[in-house]
């Protein structure tokens, strides 16, 4: 897409530069990145594409070649978490972030001209909206010499989606668009933001990592995922510990036992449990045993389902169907209530336990949904 030679025609001008950020999948660790525990995504090829001008006069001028609507016309000075343009609607996401990067003291008051153009599917759970900050934080980055390194810039595009446009989400969606690297799944440790690239190169085992996509739109913003968070936040306060990830797994029978509300004590089970299993794909991983991650990716769409309660008839039916069809594992991923699921395969079998989930859908009477393959990609990056 020549999303700077659409820059021109909608603004009448060269940009000053070109830049992209990616969606991703996250491979195991699911609503543990705010209770500080531990995350594990990779980056896909699906990415958003911003062309960006920098100004001089303070007017934010937003345009998505993805949405049939005017240009966004607004004054950086003017920019309030939580109004017309921080609840709902696309602009609300690069507008937070400049208002996140002035909130914290950045010198972005020119302004800028923005055009945005996106193939990371909307709805899917595959982080668009983090895609869209990352890249315009770190476009704004290199227009102002703001020197933000990576994880910075994701916590300024965090902020801007917590504070501006009222999603309370953790921080790897940010974190995987801005950190990740080609060939590589981030292990990210949400308490201190250090991060370690593991090696996922599937095609030299013979595998493919499957999204499916359910068409099933979710949307965070319903209050949902907020129930989740504060939950954690509870069983954590009942706990005395600062957050989830500090009851170690060990301990995890007797913990359980000290919380009476029945909900909290599944939300806890999970938490505790997934930050478990991202320590045994690491380690399987790590001894070159990729296959063997495939039942603990099961295991935890089990967790999700079944104490978190995020999951939904479609994102079951792509676990079950594939893996009946000789998939290795399956799961949601995502914040849930829809979005898509990742299969662990055999790159011999990816072609059948597709056309099986296809099929099953086609039974139970569902949209079809889109499948295609989790390449790990590179994060965020400058193009021109």
């Amino acid at each position: 897409m020549d999303v700077a030679g659409q820059f021109a025609e909608l603004y009448g001008y060269e940009p000053d530069g070109v830049w992209s950020a990616p969606g991703r999948v996250n491979l195991i660790g699911e609503y543990t990145d705010f209770n500080e525990g531990f995350v594990m995504p990779l980056a896909l090829p699906h990415t958003a594409v911003a062309a960006v001008a920098r100004r001089t006069d303070g007017v934010l001028r937003l345009h998505s070649a993805d949405i049939d609507a005017p240009v966004a016309e607004l004054r950086v000075d003017d920019l309030t978490p939580l109004s017309k343009y921080g609840q709902g609607g696309w602009a609300a996401y690069p507008a937070g972030v400049v208002w996140a990067l002035r909130d914290a003291g950045h010198e972005v008051s020119g302004g800028a001209d923005i055009h945005l153009a996106s193939t990371v599917p909307t709805g899917a759970g595959l982080s668009s909206s983090a895609a869209l900050e990352v890249v315009t934080a770190l476009a704004l980055n290199d227009l102002y010499e703001l020197g933000l390194d990576a994880p910075r810039l994701a916590v300024i595009a965090q902020r801007a989606e917590n504070a501006f446009v009222g999603v309370p989400c953790g921080v790897m969606d940010q974190m995987a668009s801005a950190c990740a690297t080609e060939g590589h799944a981030l292990h990210l440790d949400c308490r201190d933001l250090t991060t370690r690239q593991v090696p996922f190169d599937l095609a030299a085992q013979g595998l493919q990592l499957l999204v499916v996509d359910t068409r099933v739109k979710h949307e965070l913003g319903d209050g949902a995922y907020a129930e989740r968070r504060a939950g954690c936040e509870e069983g954590a306060r009942i706990l005395g510990v600062s957050h989830l990830r500090d009851v170690p797994y060990a301990e995890l029978p007797s913990s359980l036992q000290k919380l009476t509300d029945e909900k909290i004590r599944r939300y806890v089970r999970h938490v505790v449990s997934d930050d478990h299993r991202v320590e045994q794909v690491i380690g399987l991983l790590d001894a070159g045993d990729v296959r063997a991650i495939g039942p603990v990716l099961t295991e935890g769409h089990a967790s999700l389902r079944d104490d978190l309660r995020i999951s939904c008839e479609e994102l079951d039916l792509v676990v079950t169907s594939a893996n009946a069809a000789g998939a290795l594992g399956s799961r949601m991923t995502g914040g849930g209530f829809g979005g898509s699921a990742i299969v662990l395969v055999e790159e011999v079998d990816a072609e059948p336990v597709t056309k099986s989930v296809l099929e099953a859908f086609t039974a139970a009477g569902h949209t079809a949904p889109r499948v295609f393959p989790a390449v790990p990609s590179a994060g965020a990056r400058r193009l021109a």
